[in-house]
C-alpha cells in the first residue's frame, strides 16, 4: 500500500496538471498561440535552466562513478537504436517514425528521478549520475531522430541534425551544469535565486501545455502507436534492462535511479522538442498523458517486486 501511495503521489500531480492544461483550452483561456509561444519559452529557457540547476549544485567529484554513468549510457544508446531500427521496418506511416521513437525511448529521468529518490531517501542520490549518462543522450539522439526523420533530405537532415545538436540549448544547459560542477562555481544570491525561479516555472508550464495542446479526437485516431509507445516505455525496457542491472550487483538509490531511466513516462520535454523540430506533436502529447496515467499502476508493480526481493 505504501508504494501504491508513493507512485500515485508522484504521477497524479503530473497528471493533474495536464488536465488543467486541457480545461483551460476547453474553457477558451488558452489558446494554439499560448501553446506555441509556451513551448518555445520551455525548450529556449525553463528546462534548461532546471537541468543546469540540478547539475551544476551536485558535486559531481565526489559521487561520480565511471561504470554506473557507462550502464546508463549503454541501456540509453541501445534502447534508442533497437527502437528506431524496428520501428523503421514496423510502422508504415513514416510520418510518425520520429515522434514515436523519442516517446518511446525518452523518460522523465531528470524531473521524476529526482522527486522519486528524494522521497524514498532524503537526498538525490545517484539521480544526477543518471541523469548525466541519460539526458544529454536523451538530446542528442531525440536531435538527430526528429531531424532525420523530417521530410527533407538525407544530406540536409544530417546536416540539420549536427546544427540543432550544437545549438540546443538543453544540450549545452547541461555541458554549463557540468562545468559549473567541475569548477565548483558559486553564483551571488541573486543569480541563483533567479535560476532556481525560471527552473521552477519548467514543469507546470511544460505540463499545462500538454493538456492545451492535446486534441483527443485526433489522439483517438493514433490510439494504436500511442499505446505501443506507452507499453515500450513502461513495460519492455523495465522488463529488459532491470535484470541486467541487478545481477550487476546495483541496489537501492542506484536502482532506483536505474528505475526511473527505464519506466519513468515520457517525458514533457518530448512534445517541446516534438513541436520545435516539426514532429508529430498529437502522438506525442498523447503518449505522455497514457504513460503518465499507467506509470502509477507500471511503477507501483515494479517497486514492489524489488521490495519484495530485497533490492531497494
Amino acid at each position: 500500500m505504501d508504494s501504491f501511495i508513493f507512485s500515485i503521489n508522484a504521477t497524479m500531480p503530473v497528471f493533474i496538471l495536464i488536465l488543467i492544461g486541457y480545461i483551460l483550452k476547453r474553457i477558451g483561456l488558452i489558446d494554439k498561440k499560448y501553446v506555441s509561444v509556451s513551448n518555445r519559452i520551455n525548450y529556449l529557457m525553463t528546462l534548461p535552466a532546471l537541468l543546469f540547476k540540478d547539475i551544476s549544485g551536485t558535486d559531481i567529484r565526489e559521487v561520480f562513478d565511471v561504470y554506473y554513468v557507462l550502464f546508463c549510457v549503454f541501456v540509453t544508446t541501445v534502447s534508442f537504436l533497437l527502437i528506431w531500427t524496428l520501428s523503421k521496418l514496423i510502422i508504415k506511416d513514416k510520418t510518425i517514425v520520429g515522434a514515436f521513437v523519442q516517446a518511446s525511448f525518452r523518460g522523465s529521468a531528470a524531473v521524476l528521478g529526482v522527486a522519486f529518490i528524494q522521497n524514498m531517501y532524503g537526498n538525490s542520490g545517484m539521480a544526477p549520475l543518471m541523469i548525466i549518462g541519460t539526458v544529454p543522450l536523451y538530446n542528442i539522439y531525440s536531435v538527430i531522430v526528429l531531424t532525420y526523420e523530417s521530410n527533407t533530405g538525407t544530406e540536409k537532415n544530417l546536416k540539420n541534425a549536427f546544427i540543432n545538436i550544437c545549438k540546443n540549448p538543453i544540450i549545452i544547459a547541461i555541458l554549463a551544469g557540468i562545468a559549473a560542477s567541475l569548477l565548483e562555481i558559486r553564483f551571488p544570491y541573486i543569480i541563483d535565486r533567479s535560476i532556481s525561479n525560471v527552473a521552477a516555472l519548467a514543469t507546470p508550464m511544460a505540463l499545462i501545455s500538454i493538456g492545451g495542446g492535446f486534441e483527443g479526437r485526433k489522439a483517438l485516431k493514433k490510439i494504436k502507436p500511442t499505446l505501443a509507445a506507452t507499453l515500450i516505455k513502461l513495460v519492455i525496457l523495465p522488463a529488459v534492462f532491470l535484470p541486467l542491472a541487478v545481477n550487476l550487483g546495483y541496489r537501492d538509490q542506484e536502482l532506483i535511479a536505474i528505475l526511473i531511466m527505464l519506466a519513468a513516462p515520457t517525458t514533457a520535454s518530448c512534445y517541446i522538442m516534438a513541436a520545435s523540430l516539426g514532429n508529430d506533436e498529437v502522438l506525442t502529447s498523447s503518449t505522455i498523458v497514457s504513460a503518465t496515467f499507467f506509470s502509477s499502476i507500471t511503477l507501483t508493480v515494479i517497486i514492489f517486486i524489488l521490495k519484495s526481493f530485497a533490492f531497494i
